[in-house]
């Protein structure tokens, strides 16, 4: 409201006569709670007490004049000011007039906060805490995670599978189960071949922590994920971060493009037999196509248009593993122009004895292929005489192809 000195006419706005309809009487400006409860980091500063000390020989002053100097027209405001005189005057200075308070000195940060160990919010450690590291060799296409501890935990007998999104058990691994303990330490690393530029900024790392009872079925405890686009090539990434309850996965996916593994092909066209040599090197994190959770693969390699049927060759079949190594080489009798009007189709079968082959997975390599496909096919044609390695998406379905052995 406006103040005013003794003998002048009192000056009264409108909103002051709203004011005064809805609550007569003299009108006070509303404090707020936190006027009153004054908080300091620590305690009071430690240049403040109960009351800022005066000299010895000082003379004495009034109570109220470290509050400030009042005006006549306050006395309506004598209790407001004793409650100021009580919480307010705090580190204030003898005899300076009300107006804004000084600017605090920022505060210190907290001596106590809580190291990356630590782990002392409630809503953090509701599943329990996970520590890990990501490290992408670029050079080697090898995705290395390290599973280093888990803290807090809720059920015992844990281990901690991981596996990438757009994919099914095919890129899934796991650590080893520890027993009796809610603070597992694990301090394995896990490592995911075949990921390409392409792959780390498109997939996610899913971490899930599971408790294996004593039959071996699994129950869900909590889970993280880690876009991989978030990580630098060759440069460590630690986390320690906190579980989260299971998030649904995204069934919008065209599933015709379901990921069954990776396969490491290597082309080139020797001038010296005026071929084309296509190398079958080794494949990774296969879909397990048998009971015992394992394939027994072998790869088959056609070049289309294929009107006399002779262009297949196939590779020998790798026993119980979702890893095989190869290293075979298939040589194809064309002339270096003719490569352009071809297509090299690669495909990964499960070898069953008495009955149909299993299909794993598929790639097929040409000019009308796309992306790293594509790239690897014109890199063939273009540089004569070398070596290109390339690692590959196996899909579960060809377009085109007809998938039976």
């Amino acid at each position: 409201m406006t103040l005013r000195r003794r003998g002048e006419k009192a000056t009264i706005s409108i909103q002051e006569h709203m004011a005064i309809d809805v609550c007569p009487g003299p009108i006070r400006p509303i404090k707020q709670i936190s006027d009153y409860f004054p908080r300091f980091p620590r305690g009071l500063p430690p240049d403040a007490g109960p009351r800022a000390a005066a000299p010895p020989d000082a003379p004495a002053r009034p109570a109220a004049a470290s509050a400030g100097r009042r005006s006549p027209s306050d006395g309506a405001r004598d209790d407001d000011e004793d409650v100021d005189q009580l919480f307010g005057a705090y580190g204030a200075s003898p005899g300076l007039s009300p107006g804004p308070s000084p600017a605090r000195p920022p505060a210190k940060p907290p001596e106590d906060e809580p190291d990356a160990d630590g782990y002392e919010s409630d809503d953090c450690t509701a599943l329990g805490t996970l520590d890990f590291s990501l490290l992408y060799d670029q050079e080697n296409n090898a995705l290395h995670c390290t599973i280093s501890k888990a803290k807090g935990l809720r059920s015992e007998g844990l281990f901690s599978p991981l596996h990438l999104f757009r994919s099914r058990q095919a890129n899934k691994l796991r650590t080893k189960t520890l027993r009796n303990t809610l603070n597992p330490t694990w301090n394995e690393t896990l490592t995911y071949y075949g990921i390409t530029d392409e792959d780390m900024i498109r997939k996610t790392l899913r971490i899930s922590v599971c408790d294996e009872d004593k039959f071996r079925h699994n129950e869900f405890i909590g889970e993280t994920r880690v876009p991989l686009k978030k990580l630098k090539a060759n440069h460590t990434k630690t986390f320690s971060i906190c579980l989260e309850k299971q998030l649904p996965v995204d069934k919008t996916e065209d599933k015709s493009l379901e990921e069954r593994g990776r396969i490491l092909i290597s082309l080139k066209y020797s001038s010296q037999k005026q071929g084309l040599l296509v190398g079958i090197v080794r494949c990774a994190h296969l879909a397990a196509m048998d009971a015992n959770g394992y394939s027994d693969p072998y790869v088959k390699t056609y070049l289309k248009p294929d009107v006399d049927k002779k262009s297949k060759h196939k590779t020998a079949v790798k026993k119980k593993t979702l890893n095989p190594e190869f290293n075979e080489e298939f040589c194809y009798e064309i002339k270096h122009g003719d490569l352009a009007k071809k297509t090299l189709e690669v495909t990964v079968w499960d070898y069953d004895i008495g009955k149909s082959n299993d299909f794993i997975g598929g790639v097929v390599l040409g000019i009308n292929a796309k992306g790293e496909r594509l790239k690897h096919w014109f890199d063939c044609l273009k540089n004569k005489d070398k070596r290109i390695e390339r690692w590959h998406t196996l899909t579960n379905e060809l377009p085109g192809a007809v998938l039976s052995d």
